[in-house]
């Protein structure tokens, strides 16, 4: 079973489009929260994914509970600057969610707070300007810890 990527309220289509790519070249599943900051018709998020579009299983929902209501046997991880554990301190499974929030704000508190066990980060210096790592970039660091971890399935 592949990995899954969900990114709540994307706004930037050329994040979207590689995140797409990634998910392309890595098996995973692409699960996109309205509402989304762009048409999915869009030519930068086309021209960013390229032709990877028809090799991605896409799904998209009005909301994230629909998401949690649909896979309720998952393992769900929250990926936000606040956490205390890092990417690369859990362990993933085949049944894994990994969690992204919109570029501009990341995943609203209540969500976090309710879920501060399975919140992990991706270690940053600490510089006031340095606030956060691109999304797309974001998903490919945790999307390959978590296929090393489980000896990238179905790789060569």
């Amino acid at each position: 079973m592949p990995l899954n990527i969900v990114l709540v309220e994307p706004e930037i289509p050329q994040n979207t489009g590689n995140i797409v790519r990634t998910c392309a070249a890595t098996g995973s599943n692409l699960h996109l929260v309205r509402p989304l900051g762009f048409s999915v018709e869009d030519k930068y998020l086309k021209r960013s994914g390229l032709d990877y579009w028809n090799l991605v299983n896409i799904q998209y929902y009005d909301s994230f509970e629909q998401v949690k209501e649909k896979n309720k046997n998952a393992l769900f991880y929250y990926a936000t600057t606040k956490a205390n554990k890092t990417h690369s301190d859990v362990e993933y499974d085949e049944n894994t969610f990994i969690v992204f929030g919109k570029e501009t704000k990341g995943l609203p508190e209540e969500l976090l707070n309710a879920n501060k066990n399975h919140c992990i980060r991706i270690p940053m210096v600490d510089i006031k300007e340095a606030r956060s790592l691109n999304l797309a970039n974001s998903v490919a660091i945790v999307v390959y810890e978590a296929l090393r971890q489980l000896k990238y399935p179905n790789m060569r």
